[in-house]
C-alpha cells in the first residue's frame, strides 16, 4: 500500500449544484479517506463544445486543465446520472476532449451510475471508458438503481445497501491503482 493517498479525480456527470451523483462522490471520498485524496471537479460545463477543429496544441484552456488534472491523479472516478438512456451531454462532451490523447490509456477508473434506472447510461460510460483505454474491473463498477433517498444533501448515504457497496468500490479501486487487480476489460 502507498504511504500517501493516492490522488484521486473525482467527476460528476451531472452539473446541477447539489446533484445526488455529487453527494455520492463526496460520500465516496469520505469513505475514502486515508487510502485516497480526492479532488472533485465540478467544472464539466465550462468545456467548450468538442470540435475537432479545436483539439489542437495548445488546447483551449478548460481543456488542458481538464487534460492536466486528468494527468496528475492515479485515478478518476466518475459519478454519473442517465439523461434519455444515455450520459448527460456535458459528460460525454468533457470525454469526447480526451479521445485523441492518451490521458486515459491504462489510467484506474471507477465507473458509477446513480440514477433512477441507470442502465443503459452505464453501458455507454463503460463504451467509452474502454474506448479510450482506461483500466476498470467489474469489482470498480457500481450502477446504482432508485438513486432519490439514498444519498442525502450532505453527502452521507443514508441507504445501508448502498453504503457498503460504495465502501467496497472504494477497496476495490484503491487495489486497481495500488496494481494488485488486473482489469476484466
Amino acid at each position: 500500500m502507498n504511504a500517501h493517498p493516492y490522488k484521486v479525480l473525482a467527476i460528476s456527470g451531472s452539473t446541477r449544484k447539489d446533484s445526488a451523483n455529487l453527494q455520492l462522490l463526496k460520500a465516496f471520498a469520505s469513505l475514502a479517506e486515508g487510502r485516497l485524496q480526492v479532488e472533485i471537479y465540478q467544472a464539466i460545463d465550462t468545456l467548450p463544445h468538442f470540435n475537432p477543429d479545436l483539439d489542437v496544441t495548445p488546447a483551449p484552456p478548460a481543456v488542458q486543465i481538464f487534460r492536466d488534472k486528468i494527468q496528475a491523479a492515479d485515478g478518476v472516478v466518475i459519478c454519473t446520472p442517465e439523461y434519455v438512456f444515455t450520459l448527460p451531454g456535458s459528460l460525454k462532451n468533457a470525454l469526447e476532449w480526451m479521445v485523441s490523447t492518451t490521458i486515459f490509456s491504462g489510467k484506474p477508473v471507477a465507473l458509477i451510475t446513480a440514477s433512477a434506472m441507470g442502465d443503459k447510461a452505464h453501458e455507454a460510460l463503460q463504451l467509452v471508458m474502454k474506448t479510450i483505454e482506461s483500466r476498470f474491473t467489474a469489482a470498480t463498477q457500481l450502477l446504482i438503481r432508485g438513486v432519490k433517498g439514498k444519498v442525502d444533501g450532505n453527502g452521507h448515504i443514508t441507504d445501508a445497501a448502498t453504503k457498503t457497496a460504495v465502501a467496497e468500490l472504494v477497496t476495490a479501486f484503491t487495489s486497481l491503482i495500488a496494481g494488485e487487480n488486473t482489469p476484466d476489460q
